[in-house]
């Protein structure tokens, strides 16, 4: 089987993504997750353009990495400026990584008239760059930028610089689509091309503009690369970088191709999820593979199917991948559904005489008066529990009280006060917010931490969404809340409605909070 080698770019690339901001500490985090799973490569940073990849790189020296081989990231020597005398040079020395990825220019445009350079001078900055690299005993990686879209312009010249980067010995040779324009069939076919000139193992590096990354990706493998780099969600700048979440496992999975164990690879939607949690950034359930709709079934005849034979809706086998296959239960969804779900979720039916006929029925109910189950799976656990006898609410809401106070020219204040009771114990306490919900969110958190030994730290509330189910009431229209909350293992939806914003923010923050609870079990009275 042949293998590919995967190089990690979501601690350099990735973070130049909007609203990313990884700190030192932040990377190194990721960088143990990527080496865990058997990364080969993680570039963590340019360690002469700023602070924080200084501190990282001075971080990672003291990390025995078991698979990954960390990379320092710069470009070529400045121009008419000799190596031993390049600053940028003698920072990526200093970070003491084995491997070091240079970037050059590619496309004779950049080289006049970006760079004002002449093509001669940048010939002689490839060459210079990567042999005083080797000289210094490390591998070099030569990233040529903007390759496909020179090629295009100047085909010769683009191959010039190539044959500069593989005569100063450059151990693999990256061709870049910097822009992200360039479409699969030109990428196999200049790819295709280039493999017959260098005599030096190929690596691709694609950006997603066109939502062309993953396959802009699959097809330089397919002609010859085999080394390809992406990001973790295809986060990076602008529309992001090829989703290595895709790309290992369409050239494993699909294509017969090694790119990690399989052992490592189910553990592809864990790593997602916690990459996710380290940016700061939401879930996308839709992510091929990883996501949480990706072997998501709502329509009944989907359902039963599936229940049937997994592969008559399923691509591959959710688990290798590490993820799982959901039955989403809405108004659409029958008996067989239910039955399903509660198999799946180990409740037997029939308690207080719910059985799955008679639980499809109240399903169809609530949801005709604006609930929505499909995406509130943690509530709808909750019910399901209910309304078989099988469950026990963990604490109970005896009162909540909650004011907003806004001052001229100042942002609203909430405060929230509550009071809870668990078994035979009470507790009154009380939190300010950012808003009426959040201040509830942290009394209940203050007031459950007296009670339970459950690291409620790590459960966040990641998305808050309001809808009016029905306006023609205007102000007093019912609302539905759903609210999606996380911890480090899992996400889960819980719902409310009412005509009252705050009575349908609380009862999807309760149920969040009950199957958080009811999920662990580590309780201390």
């Amino acid at each position: 089987m042949q293998s590919i080698l995967i190089f990690d770019t979501t601690l350099r690339d990735g973070s130049q993504g909007e609203k990313i901001n990884f700190s030192a500490e932040d990377k190194i985090r990721i960088a143990r997750k990527l080496d865990g799973v058997g990364v080969h490569y993680i570039e963590g940073g340019w360690p002469g353009s700023n602070p924080k990849d200084v501190c990282f790189f001075e971080l990672a020296q003291k990390v025995p990495f078991k698979y990954a081989r960390i990379t320092a990231f710069g470009s070529t020597r400045r121009p008419h400026t000799p190596c031993s005398q390049d600053k940028n040079l003698e920072a990526i020395l200093k970070s003491e990584t084995p491997t070091v990825t240079i970037f050059g220019k590619s496309w004779d445009l950049h080289v006049r008239k970006i760079m004002k350079n002449s093509l001669e001078e940048n010939l002689s900055m490839i060459y210079e760059t990567v042999a005083y690299l080797r000289s210094r005993e490390r591998e070099v990686i030569y990233d040529a930028e903007h390759f496909f879209d020179g090629y295009k312009d100047n085909p010769e010249y683009a191959l010039k610089t190539l044959d500069a980067a593989a005569s100063a010995g450059a151990d693999i040779i990256v061709l870049c689509d910097t822009n992200g324009g360039t479409l699969p069939f030109e990428i196999e076919r200049i790819t295709k091309k280039v493999s017959s000139r260098i005599p030096v193992k190929l690596g691709i590096h694609a950006h997603n503009d066109c939502g062309l990354a993953v396959a802009n990706t699959v097809a330089a493998v397919r002609s010859g690369a085999v080394m390809v780099q992406g990001t973790i969600n295809g986060y990076g700048e602008r529309c992001g970088n090829a989703d290595l979440t895709s790309v290992v496992p369409v050239l494993q999975l699909k294509m017969g191709l090694s790119c990690m164990t399989d052992e490592n690879l189910r553990h592809l939607t864990e790593l997602s999820r916690y990459v996710s949690e380290v940016a700061n950034m939401t879930p996308f359930n839709a992510r091929p593979f990883v996501g949480q709709s990706a072997f998501a079934h709502k329509g009944g005849i989907h359902v039963n199917a599936v229940m049937k034979t997994p592969k008559a809706y399923e691509h591959i086998a959710p688990e290798a991948v590490g993820n799982e296959r959901r039955v989403l239960i809405s108004d659409l969804c029958g008996r067989s559904a239910i039955d399903y779900k509660a198999r799946e979720l180990g409740v037997k039916l029939g308690g207080k005489g719910f059985n799955s006929r008679k639980i499809s029925t109240e399903i169809k109910r609530l949801e005709h008066e604006g609930y929505q189950f499909d995406a509130a799976e943690g509530s709808f656990e909750l019910l399901l529990k209910r309304l078989t006898g099988q469950f026990d609410p963990l604490f109970r809401l005896e009162s909540f009280r909650v004011a907003v106070e806004k001052e001229k020219d100042l942002p609203c204040r909430a405060y929230a006060t509550i009071k809870v009771r668990v078994g035979d114990q009470q507790e009154i306490t009380a939190a300010e917010g950012n808003g009426p919900v959040n201040a509830l969110d942290n009394a209940l958190r203050k007031a459950l931490n007296k009670f339970f030994q459950v690291d409620l730290e790590q459960m966040h509330l990641v998305d808050f969404k309001v809808r009016v189910i029905e306006g023609s009431d205007g102000t007093s229209a019912r609302v539905r809340v759903f609210i999606e909350s996380r911890d480090q293992k899992r996400i889960w939806g819980t719902i409310g409605v009412s005509t009252d914003i705050i009575e349908a923010s609380w009862q999807a923050l309760e149920d969040s909070f009950q199957y958080k609870l009811s999920r662990t079990r580590d309780v201390s009275l």
